[in-house]
């Protein structure tokens, strides 16, 4: 059973406990902005554990983060906790995909229902992810703290679209069929195994702030106002690559060698040092 308490603390949320829209946006927000969407244990071939103890030691007790299926499975541990009625959903990736390509549904979200509504819930979808609740309503332009979202209908199902720099685009196609643990512990080891995954072969880390989105790709910085300033820097070397990921993404590091090498090896990439005096890739450790 999922404790509440330090889940609540974890993301500074201190307000009230009833399955309310209110409460739901609330912990939403405080979600995003408190855990990091993270891909060290892919990265450096450290396994991904999908079930309720592990979920709450690595991003709770451990203050490290994740990516969806971590993020949305220890979210819906919370709202049911909450006395929300929820269902684990699954996606077929559009961000940065040829029209004619498909995509495996590797992806999860959430649908919870308040009252007699519906809604999408989705803290895990990166650089992009939703920061509030939106309700499951087609062709309808809804406000969040960041950009603006909608979905729209697509064959026996929905996309859900952002509006960025006033161009609608297309972030993942999902329908209502109820998902299992099972089928998530699938697709999971699908992105930290198969060697075209982005997962396995970068570094990425992204958390969203009040006004602002910060979105760390390999060594590349950018920082995203929403008013529509990027602010971007790269960065040099393995000890400012981890103050980065400690301060901006507000992680705790765990002190293990191969990081370190992963680290070294990214900032040595930037540099153009894939190689010379570049560390070796630490094992798990898959370059694209």
């Amino acid at each position: 059973m999922m404790d509440l308490d330090a889940y609540l603390g974890r993301i500074d949320y201190r307000g009230a406990r009833e399955p309310t829209l209110a409460v739901l946006r609330e912990v939403n927000e405080h979600h995003v902005r408190a855990i990091p969407f993270e891909n060290l244990n892919p990265l450096l071939g450290w396994p991904i554990q999908l079930d309720t103890a592990s979920l709450e030691r690595k991003l709770v007790h451990e203050r490290r983060g994740g990516f969806c299926f971590e993020h949305n499975l220890l979210l819906r541990h919370a709202l049911d906790a909450l006395g929300f009625r929820t269902a684990g959903l699954a996606a077929r990736v559009r961000w940065n995909v040829p029209p004619l390509v498909t995509r495996p549904r590797t992806h999860m979200l959430l649908l919870v229902d308040v009252g007699t509504e519906r809604y999408i819930v989705d803290a895990g979808f990166g650089g992009m992810t939703l920061p509030s609740p939106l309700r499951l309503d087609v062709d309808v332009e809804q406000a969040t703290t960041h950009e603006p979202y909608r979905l729209v209908t697509a064959d026996d199902g929905y996309v859900m679209e952002v509006k960025v720099r006033g161009e609608w685009k297309a972030l993942y196609q999902f329908d209502l069929h109820e998902q299992a643990l099972e089928d998530y512990q699938m697709a999971c080891w699908y992105v930290t195994h198969h060697p075209d995954s982005h997962f396995i072969t970068g570094l990425i880390a992204t958390r969203v702030d009040p006004g602002r989105r910060h979105v760390l790709r390999n060594a590349e910085l950018a920082t995203h106002d929403l008013h529509g300033g990027t602010e971007r820097r790269t960065l040099a070397s393995a000890a400012e690559l981890r103050r980065v990921l400690e301060d901006t993404f507000r992680l705790r590091l765990p002190d293990a060698p191969e990081l370190d090498q992963a680290l070294a090896w990214v900032a040595a990439g930037a540099a153009g040092g894939a190689g010379g005096d570049a560390p070796p890739p630490p094992r798990g450790w898959r370059r694209g």
